[in-house]
């Protein structure tokens, strides 16, 4: 797809999901030994978690706030992918057997395959691997998703080995994607693809919509499954702050002036901006958004 001054760059990754936490040493337990995450980088009592030098996750105390209520907006789930089939089953297993509870179901989407956790403070984790894009089937600009059973022992019996179970560590993974629960999806698509830039690759039946850039099948998605007329969100424990790293500054200046045109408030020191959608769920976009926040 062609990059215009419209729309965000194709080449566009997301970043480092940041969680307000209530409790430090259970969360960090969970992302550590559940996912296999390792401590990348620690700043301010929080812990930045990844693979390699790759950050996932930015865990943050916040001592005092209150889980949010089911039906609030916020975080739906943050979904690492994983390069192939036997380092997902790895993750798979090590999250199912840390916690066998949070574990709240799985699906063949067709583009992808994946599972579905809740870590210990309720914050959506999806676990995923991409089929090749040439064996997703687009038509009108829609790719086509679907939920088909995805029965997780025969996935584990079929794709876990030994080698994948001792070098998940190793394993590399990244945000694929990031889920947001809003208030309704029409005021998300003016939001989310006329003004920030995505362009909508799949919606459905007027509950979800679904936004990429440079033809994947979702960067990002939002949803009112449980949170249909959600106001602004509260200041909870949950989503921090969903980080986007541009290939280069110019592409960052171009949103900025995207921005400023259509009257949406950004903080912009020159090498992040920073604003909220309608719902406040922080965004941070900058030319490198996979390094801990200054």
């Amino acid at each position: 797809m062609a990059t215009t001054p419209d729309l965000l760059p194709g080449d566009l990754q997301m970043g480092t999901v940041m969680l307000k936490v209530g409790n430090m040493a259970v969360m960090g337990d969970y992302y550590h030994k559940a996912l296999g995450l390792d401590i990348v980088a620690e700043a301010d009592g929080g812990q930045y978690l990844g693979r390699g030098s790759t950050l996932l996750v930015h865990l943050q105390p916040a001592k005092g706030l209150t889980l949010p209520a089911r039906g609030e907006a916020g975080l739906f789930h943050t979904a690492l992918l994983f390069k192939d089939q036997a380092a997902l089953a790895a993750t798979v297993a090590s999250a199912a057997q840390y916690q066998p509870h949070a574990f709240v179901g799985s699906a063949d989407h067709l583009v992808s395959e994946a599972f579905y956790f809740t870590d210990p403070e309720g914050n959506g984790i999806e676990l995923y691997w991409d089929r090749p894009r040439d064996a997703w089937t687009w038509a009108d600009g829609t790719v086509h998703m679907d939920n088909v059973a995805l029965p997780p022992q025969q996935y584990l019996n079929q794709h876990l080995s030994e080698a994948s179970v001792t070098g998940q560590r190793e394993a590399l993974a990244a945000v694929g994607h990031v889920h947001l629960q809003v208030g309704d999806v029409a005021t998300a698509e003016q939001f989310y693809v006329e003004a920030l830039g995505f362009e909508k690759t799949a919606g459905w039946h007027g509950q979800a919509l679904f936004v990429a850039a440079g033809g994947y099948h979702h960067h990002m998605a939002m949803n009112v499954w449980n949170s249909r007329g959600a106001g602004p969100r509260k200041d909870t424990l949950g989503l921090g702050e969903v980080s986007i790293a541009l290939p280069g500054a110019d592409d960052l200046g171009a949103l900025a002036e995207r921005l400023a045109a259509k009257r949406i408030a950004v903080a912009n020191d020159g090498a992040h901006l920073t604003f909220e959608d309608p719902w406040k769920n922080r965004i941070r976009v900058s030319v490198d958004a996979m390094t801990p926040a200054q």
